[in-house]
């Protein structure tokens, strides 16, 4: 609606009156007797908020199923329900679930959409719900969780490549999964906080720029994800016999610097932040010298093929580092007089 303007009434002489705009009312489906929320905010606007029971709360939808989509474009649709932050959604199959495609759309909703559970079910139809609390699960919780699990894989896709680990580079890459996982759930946690200011403090984000902050940063960590999984899979492929030393020490360097980037988000850390940047940029820049030298050596094309694209993400990693590091920065700068949430 456009923007309106209403005069502030005195009534009984002590009290302040206020009228509320009608098309917002019948939008909101507020009528009389219904009670309103209102919520202060730091630079002295109210949010109001219409109260309602907690299953009147809930966002439902319903996505049919289309017939010339494969199962992952139809899964996409049901992603992007989630991340909007639909509470119920009842998938409708025009011609019926096949048994297979039942049991595969529940694995897949366990495995890649955290909070959500199969609720109902017909021969038609697959009603999902979210049973996630936000605030049982903060943003820095999922963050923290995320970024456990992207060291875990790179210190194990490591290892892997120096022993020549197979079962190791294997359970590397199925972890791959769980980074998607919270990238999601923190997708769905920032979308939600920008139009809810008293759930963007249950879950600690105090501005609003910082949604758009912490959004730029759980991507770069899940195309992190991706790049382990990547030196993972190349690990397997590579001979046992090719030396890996300088890979090796670019790995744990990588590590530290990954590290060293947590710690300077985590305490908004500015300074350390910057040298964070440097580092990835020392990095980089030998991760180039490295590859001259992998060209040089007297191995068979597919390990230097495979030596290089290792090289290329852990380089690719460095670079994420980086980018997290110049949020990190954007994200420590106060601004006198910002408003919060």
């Amino acid at each position: 609606m456009k923007e309106e303007k209403r005069k502030i009434q005195l009534t009984g002489g002590s009290t302040f009156t206020i009228s509320l705009p009608i098309k917002w009312a019948r939008e909101a489906g507020v009528k009389q007797g219904d009670e309103l929320s209102f919520v202060q905010r730091s630079d002295n606007s109210l949010v109001l908020t219409p109260l309602r029971d907690k299953e009147e709360r809930l966002k439902h939808a319903e996505l049919v199923l289309s017939e010339k989509e494969s199962f992952e474009g139809n899964f996409r649709y049901l992603i992007a329900h989630y991340l909007v932050g639909y509470d119920v959604v009842k998938l409708l199959s025009p011609g019926g679930f096949e048994a297979e495609e039942r049991k595969r759309i529940k694995d897949e909703v366990r495995k890649r959409l955290i909070g959500m559970e199969v609720v109902g079910e017909s021969s038609k139809e697959i009603v999902l719900k979210s049973f996630l609390k936000y605030e049982d699960f903060t943003l820095h919780d999922a963050i923290q969780s995320m970024s456990e699990i992207i060291m875990s894989m790179l210190e194990d896709a490591i290892s892997a490549l120096e022993k020549g680990d197979q079962n190791r580079a294997k359970d590397v890459i199925e972890r791959d999964n769980e980074i998607d996982r919270f990238y999601l759930l923190i997708v769905r946690q920032l979308k939600a906080a920008i139009s809810d200011p008293e759930l963007a403090k249950k879950i600690e984000v105090s501005r609003q720029r910082d949604s758009l902050g912490y959004r730029i940063i759980v991507k770069n960590m899940e195309r992190m994800g991706d790049h382990v999984e990547s030196i993972a899979r190349n690990s397997m492929m590579m001979s046992p016999a090719v030396g890996i030393k300088s890979i090796k020490e670019i790995g744990t360097r990588t590590e530290n610097l990954f590290t060293k980037t947590l710690a300077s988000l985590s305490n908004m850390n500015i300074v350390k932040a910057n040298e964070a940047i440097r580092d990835a940029n020392k990095l980089s820049e030998e991760v180039e010298e490295i590859n001259g030298r992998i060209l040089a050596e007297q191995w068979r094309a597919t390990d230097k093929i495979h030596a290089l694209s290792i090289m290329e993400s852990l380089g690719r990693i460095a670079r994420y580092c980086e980018d997290i590091a110049e949020v990190t920065i954007n994200m420590g700068i106060t601004v006198a007089g910002e408003p919060e949430f």
